[in-house]
């Protein structure tokens, strides 16, 4: 027993070394924390599946272990110790887990994430019962029932309960929607769960001793129900006829009843028969309910046990032992014992009740069968009924008839796939010896099939390792099955059947073998050419034709039927169309198997008359064909009805004959002498090929050695050689090296001399070289400045020349502008003029025509008004002056208007001039950034070139600039002689500076005539004689200033001089 100690790991392995058949503990898991302190696992449950189940310990660790995988993983710590554990929701990678906090948590063990919470319990929660579709869970505490809805994780509804009444369990029933609730006073409801109606109340029996149920347990078909309590009787009851059935009585060591769990089996449709009782001792026991048989029982007093699980396939049990850790138990070593419990007895005790609720079976250790005493109660003991022969021919295994499956299996042509196991075992009457099963196993592989998947490749490894253990047992069992070279195609239809389940393959090929393979060796290693020509006498009484014509192509036997018969029609038949037929040929007299290929022959008949070469035949009978299954078992029927007893195969062959229980019979049906006899040539020869193949491992290894050895002392000695000649060598080598090494130092020597000298001569070389390049090298510099000052005057040449003509065209078209805006102010003027001339001689035609009008009135009234003459004669006066002060008021008004009108463009002229200086003034800046870039690219060059190439420019630029060009603009008093010219997109400018140019260029040229000391006289003079050009050019620019300021000027009065000439003429013109 492997003992597993997981710590404080959070996954790994559950067993190291493979756990040995035949033991029922697979390993035992412990936990231990720091200072070597065990920590106790509470629960455990398993999932849908029965590969993994869950486990809590006492600090909230939840873990799974997964048998299938030998892995468990920590999977959550919740902090605090859990009470119930349930595992078979719905979304399988979720699981549920009931705290001491009296909260239920869902956690998903592959993300370990919580995903949900349910709160509403007072106390601690007992158990967790999920429906069979995952959708729904029961929680039970002692003093309240919840129903949950999984999908919301809402609760749907609350059992309320009296305080005096307490709740033992309340739980689903499997595969049904009735809610089973066992309360404390030994009361058992069933309710529905859509409706919660309450469908029943299940009987108690009122007499003998009160039970007080505390463990429950229910088929995994929901028809028995089996309670316990504190007592060593449990009642069973079956929930359909809800009536109690049968009471059994443990044995006196059982008190109380703490845990019961059904052990399901594979082939029992789901009505379980083995019980597992757990007792106050610690043990746990396993019997049969029906024949109460004591199977086998796991713990002690020393290692007792306190909860238990058993995985739904029936496989593991899994038990918490006292000590706090985990034991892992495999039904299938634990049910070796079958075989060897001892009937128990059997007792019917009556009383003043129904018989029937009054069954007590009671278990008991010993054979003899003898009465219960009861105070009382009268005590007899069960009588069977007596049967007759042919009801025990008849009667099977596990309660089924024989006579009854065969109507089954005629009315409806095969068995239900869900029980065809189950009645195939009742058929074949199974003994299901495990430990003789396990002797043949524990022998290991036969010699005869270590190299089967070399002849019989199969895709699935699972599948060949099941083959290869199962034909390795028949060999072990007897010897001629190692010889047998057509008995894998028997086995392999059955291995894949039943390939879960190695022991019942062994028994049921072995069955075949015994019963329907009869005679089968009696002509090893010859086709069982008896069994052959029984076919071919009973397919000559019925189909005489048919086989004249298999004789006329000269097929035989062997060709037609044989093929059939050695793989048990597997090669011909589909998977359903087999089990279907075999259905048949386990019902029925082994002599069925013949007369069904005999059937598949005559059903063939039609393409078998159209064949005539022997591959066809071949082909035929070793891949399917077309073939209706039921006719042909309907065939075989007729056949072995009609077919006459001399020649029919049930007077040849025996009776159907089980396998013995305890040890398998021995089979030796078979030519002894052959079988040994190639057995010993197969050993014999298997030795000798060992033999043959260490004799040419040794001679292979010995040879090897020699070859390494001579190897070995020939490059010895060749080294040896080698090694001498190399000294020899070395030594000539240093006494060459030795003379060669002394004329050498002399020669150094002279050579260091010669050297020497030569050296001192390469570096006057040298120094006179380097002088010369370095000359060379300012004479080439010097020149390439001055081409790239020639290149670069040339090209401010034609800049200057550029500029210089776009500034003549923009002095051309300013000049043309002001011509045309004084044309339209004189033409605005004589405008104005001729107007005011009109409105002066109009006034002046009314003025005589009212003094005409006047002077007439005055002479018709010369002799009426001679007295007011004088006063007319004043009137007249002051009217006529009032006209002329009206008229000059109006005339001044005309003027004043003008004068505005002449200011206004006045403004507007002085505005165009600003404008044109503006414009001016930024080409002006332009040219300076120009020049001054240009400056800085000479500046980088020597100093001697730069003020040289500077000054001639200069020159070259005063000598371009003409006292017309600078026509038309107006210099300030203050303006200086530096001078700029460039080009940009506003054409030529020239700008005036403040006196801060003049000190730069006098500053750059200090700097130009300090640049170096090393420079000639000659380049001195030359930049004095520069200088004195610059301040006459300078001079000659200055006066050219002048004379177009003074121009300027007289235009200005020109023009102020016409403007007034235009403003008198406009007065006298009034006046």
């Amino acid at each position: 027993m492997e003992v597993t100690d997981i710590g404080n790991k959070e996954e790994g392995k559950i067993w190291h070394r493979k756990p040995t058949p035949g033991k029922g503990v697979l390993v035992t898991v412990v936990r231990t924390a720091q200072q070597a302190k065990t920590v106790r696992f509470l629960h455990v449950a398993f999932n849908t599946t029965g590969d993994s189940f869950l486990a809590g310990d006492y600090h909230g660790s939840i873990y799974v272990f997964d048998i299938s995988r030998n892995r468990f993983r920590l999977v959550q710590k919740t902090g605090q110790a859990c009470t119930s554990l349930a595992f078979s929701l719905r979304r399988t990678t979720e699981f549920l887990v009931a705290l001491a906090d009296y909260t239920i948590k869902c956690f998903d063990k592959d993300t370990k994430q919580l995903v949900s919470w349910m709160r509403g319990h007072e106390g601690a929660v007992s158990s967790i019962s999920v429906h069979s579709s995952g959708r729904y869970t029961i929680t039970t505490s002692s003093d309240t029932a919840q129903l949950w809805d999984l999908d919301t994780f809402q609760r749907k509804r609350k059992l309320n309960i009296r305080q005096s009444v307490g709740i033992q369990k309340v739980f689903f029933l499997p595969l049904s929607n009735t809610i089973l609730s066992c309360f404390s006073d030994d009361s058992i409801f069933a309710w529905e769960s859509d409706t919660l109606l309450c469908k029943y109340q299940l009987p108690v029996p009122d007499c003998g001793p009160k039970i007080s149920y505390k463990a429950f347990a229910v088929t995994c078909d929901g028809k028995s129900l089996v309670a316990g309590g504190r007592s060593n009787l449990l009642h069973l009851w079956c929930l359909d006829s809800k009536q109690l059935v049968r009471v059994i009585q443990m044995p006196t060591q059982v008190r109380t009843v703490r845990q019961l769990e059904f052990l399901p089996d594979s082939f029992d449709g789901g009505a379980s028969q083995t019980l597992g009782v757990l007792s106050q001792d610690g043990v746990m026991r396993f019997i049969n309910i029906h024949t109460c048989k004591l199977h086998f029982h796991i713990g002690s007093h020393g290692d007792a046990i306190t909860a238990v699980s058993v995985s739904p396939n029936g496989r593991h049990v899994v038990a918490i032992m006292d000590n706090g850790s985990i034991n892992v138990y495999s039904v299938q070593s634990l049910t070796q014992e079958l075989n060897k419990v001892t009937q128990l007895s059997k007792q019917l005790v009556t009383g003043a009740d129904q018989d029937l609720l009054n069954l007590k079976v009671k278990v008991r250790s010993d054979v003899v069968q003898r009465a219960a005493k009861s105070s009382g109660r009268q005590t007899q003991v069960l009588k069977p009924p007596p049967w007759s022969a042919e009801d025990k021919e008849n009667e099977l295994p596990a309660g089924l008839n024989k006579k009854r499956l065969v109507a089954l299996l005629k009315a409806f042509g095969e068995y239900p796939a869900k029980y065809r196991m189950f009645v195939w075992r009742s058929l074949l009457c199974l003994p299901e010896n495990h430990a003789a099963y396990s002797s043949l196993t524990d022998k290991g592989l036969h010699s005869a099939y270590m190299t089967l998947h070399d002849k019989y490749p199969i895709k699935s490894h699972k599948l060949q390792r099941g083959l290869q253990r199962v034909l390795s047992a028949l060999a072990h069992w007897a010897a001629i099955f190692g010889e047998v070279e057509y008995l894998p195609l028997v086995a392999f239809p059955f291995v894949k059947l039943f390939q879960n389940n190695p022991m019942l393959c062994f028994e049921v090929v072995a069955t075949v073998i015994v019963n329907w393979c009869q005679h089968w060796f009696e002509y090893f290693p010859n086709p069982p050419l008896n069994i052959l020509n029984m076919a071919e006498n009973v397919l000559a009484h019925h189909d005489k034709e048919l086989l004249q014509h298999l004789v006329d192509c000269g097929i035989t036997s062997q060709l037609y039927a044989w093929p059939l018969l050695e793989t048990l029609f597997s090669e011909v038949l589909t998977r359903d169309e087999w089990l279907r037929l075999f259905d048949n040929i386990f019902s029925n007299h082994p002599s069925f198997l013949i007369m069904a290929c005999v059937a598949y022959i005559t059903c063939c008949r039609e393409p078998l008359l159209l064949c005539s070469q022997k591959l066809d035949f071949e082909y035929f009978f070793h891949h399917r064909n077309n073939l209706d299954v039921g006719a042909m078992i309907k065939e075989a029927y007729r056949l072995m009805s009609s077919t006459p007893a001399d020649i029919h195969p049930r007077t040849l062959l025996s009776d159907f004959t089980p396998l013995t229980t305890g040890q398998y019979p021995v089979f030796n049906h078979f030519p002894e002498f052959i079988v040994e006899y190639q057995s010993r040539e197969r050993e014999k020869i298997r030795l000798q090929e060992l033999e043959y193949l260490r004799e040419r491992q040794e001679v292979s290894a010995l040879h090897a050695d020699f070859v390494r050895r001579q190897a070995e002392e020939k490059a010895y000695y060749t080294q040896q050689e080698l090694l001498q000649n190399a000294e020899e060598q070395r030594r000539n080598i240093l006494a060459q090296e030795e003379e060669k090494l002394t004329q050498q130092r002399a020669k150094l020597a002279a050579m260091k001399r010669e050297l020497k000298v030569k050296e001192l001569q390469l570096l006057d070389a040298t120094r006179r070289r380097f002088l010369k390049h370095q000359q060379e090298l300012r004479a080439s510099q010097i020149q390439r400045l001055d081409q790239e000052i020639s290149r670069k005057m040339d090209l401010r040449e034609r800049e200057t020349a550029a500029a210089v003509q776009d500034l003549e065209v923009r002095q051309m078209e300013m000049e043309a502008q002001r011509r045309r805006l004084e044309q339209h102010l004189l033409k605005e003027q004589e405008r104005l003029g001729r107007d005011v001339e009109e409105e002066v001689e109009m006034r002046m035609r009314k003025a005589e025509k009212e003094e005409e009008s006047y002077t007439e009135l005055l002479h018709s009234a010369e002799t009426n008004l001679q007295v007011t003459q004088a006063l007319e004669e004043s009137l007249a006066e002051a009217c006529q002056l009032g006209l002329e002060s009206d008229w000059q008021r109006e005339v001044a008004e005309r003027l004043q208007q003008v004068d505005t009108e002449q200011e206004r463009k006045r403004e507007r002229l002085a505005e165009l001039h600003r404008q044109t200086l503006a414009e001016e003034d930024r080409l002006a800046d332009t040219l300076r950034d120009v020049a001054g870039r240009k400056l800085n690219c000479l500046l980088s060059g020597p100093m001697t070139m730069i003020s040289v190439s500077f000054v001639s420019g200069f020159q070259r630029q005063m000598k371009v600039t003409s006292p017309d060009s600078t026509r038309g603009l107006p210099f300030g008093p203050t303006a200086t002689s530096a001078v700029y010219f460039g080009t940009n997109g506003a054409g030529p400018a020239i700008k005036p500076t403040t006196s801060t140019t003049p000190r730069h260029t006098g500053t750059n040229m200090v700097c130009l005539n300090s640049s170096s000391p090393s420079e000639s006289t000659s380049t001195n003079f030359s930049l004095d004689r520069g200088r004195a050009q610059l301040d006459s050019s300078e001079r000659e620019l200055l006066k050219e200033i002048r004379q177009l300021r003074q121009k300027l000027a007289a235009r200005a009065r020109e023009g102020s001089s016409a403007s007034s000439q235009s403003v008198h003429t406009l007065s006298s013109v009034s006046q």
